[in-house]
């Protein structure tokens, strides 16, 4: 039977007996900052996702120097000449306990001394800035206002710096905005020693960012090689169902009182599996995945078992996510009524697939019901060689007819509270 992997709460890796505790509270100010950098440091070389280690990197930065609000831009894949919005915090616009649609921007700037972020990227140099509506005189770089104005915000102190690698590559920038005093009340400047701590841990950061990004490469191709067998599997698809499950994920978790640092971890975890969702049918016979009809009963049937090949490619499981990879290939075309597939299976690994009866309601695992619904919005609304897009309204209206039937009702509900995300997640990933 494949493992079922649950929401769980994350432990650290290390307790602190009572007389280091004692040891730590007496230390100076300066040890415990220096600790802190050594502990975050070692905890995001364990971060897998790209989008969870930008989260991380950009709330450890903005913590070590108390600042109200961050951006990080990353340098394009395709084209090391523009940096691409990548990702953003606030605490005066964003409360922590909602989502946000501004982390799927397609803002993009070009690599030159024209804006903040490009001239930091093009030189390589960090640029600190007091008061972001008076830049000093003779600078090539200015401060666009637009987002200031939109939101009603007032940036003032910057502190823009490179993530270089170890061949001294840059790979982005981070932009950390309005420095606080210890009040949180008065906007300050950012001093020499939090520029100092926030570059130490930049350096391991981009490291870090680097090794995430070449992951997310590493799985695109294996969904660009099932994409040449099956048409429909592209990579903006499975990155839009992998970004809805997530954030579906967030709202149902915390609708439930999930630990926030739970969240994270099995955010981290969630959007890579379900990017993998589909990757059984590398098995599945060109003649039945190229079909431009509609599949006859034995195809059909066929067509089922891409499930289970699926998750019989993450037999070898050696992690939580491996162990979440192949419950969601299994389960995400399970229903909630209990009618989906392929149902309770005796032996995974049997010579012969025989189906049973079908998971119903809790039974189901929570991620697998999440990517079903993803899955399921995204193929009615996109477009593809067999059919047109369904309108909006049609594809809400099937989903809140399905509650109860083929959803799971509380996915459903996290699902229509956060469709202005939905929305912006597909402006973000578009065929």
């Amino acid at each position: 039977m494949p493992v079922t992997v649950k929401p769980k709460k994350f432990h650290q890796s290390h307790s602190v007996s009572p007389s280091l505790a004692q040891k730590t509270n007496s230390a100076s100010p300066n040890k415990l900052r220096l600790n802190n950098l050594l502990r975050v440091s070692e905890e995001i070389n364990h971060i897998k996702d790209i989008d969870a280690l930008l989260d991380k990197v950009l709330y450890e930065s903005r913590r070590f120097t108390n600042a109200d609000a961050g951006s990080i831009y990353l340098v394009d894949e395709y084209n090391d000449k523009i940096l691409k919005f990548s990702y953003v915090q606030n605490d005066t616009l964003f409360r922590s306990d909602e989502n946000n649609k501004y982390l799927y921007s397609n803002q993009t700037l070009p690599i030159d001394d024209k804006s903040i972020a490009g001239y930091v990227a093009l030189t390589g140099k960090s640029l600190t800035i007091r008061d972001a509506y008076k830049l000093p005189s003779g600078v090539s770089y200015s401060f666009n206002s637009y987002f200031d104005q939109i939101a009603s915000y007032r940036t003032k102190s910057i502190f823009a710096f490179p993530l270089k690698t170890s061949r001294d590559k840059v790979v982005g920038v981070i932009q950390i905005i309005n420095a606080l005093d210890k009040k949180k009340k008065m906007t300050v400047s950012f001093s020499e020693q939090d520029k100092l701590y926030v570059m130490l841990y930049a350096n391991n950061a981009a490291v870090a960012i680097e090794r995430a990004i070449m992951t997310r490469a590493i799985i695109l191709r294996m969904i660009k090689m099932a994409e040449l067998r099956d048409p429909k599997e592209t990579g903006p698809h499975v990155n839009r169902v992998a970004a809805y499950s997530i954030e579906i994920y967030q709202r149902w978790a915390r609708l439930h009182q999930i630990p926030e640092i739970e969240i994270k971890r099995n955010r981290d975890l969630l959007r890579i599996a379900a990017m993998l969702h589909d990757v059984g049918k590398v098995a599945i016979s060109d003649t039945i995945l190229k079909k431009p009809g509609k599949l006859d009963p034995d195809e059909y049937e066929t067509m089922k078992t891409h499930t289970v090949m699926g998750c019989r490619l993450f037999k070898e499981t050696t992690s939580d996510w491996d162990a979440l990879s192949a419950d969601i290939a299994l389960s995400h075309h399970e229903k909630w009524d209990g009618t989906g597939y392929p149902g309770k299976i005796e032996n995974i690994y049997s010579d012969v697939i025989q189906f049973g009866s079908g998971k119903k309601s809790v039974e189901i695992p929570l991620f697998g019901r999440i990517v079903g619904l993803a899955d399921v919005y995204d193929a009615l609304i996109s477009k593809r060689v067999y059919k047109e897009a369904w309108n909006e309204e049609d594809v809400k209206k099937l989903i809140q007819e399905q509650s109860g039937r083929q959803f799971d009702p509380e996915v459903v509900k996290a699902f229509f509270e956060i469709y202005d995300v939905i929305q912006a997640i597909r402006d973000k990933y578009k065929d």
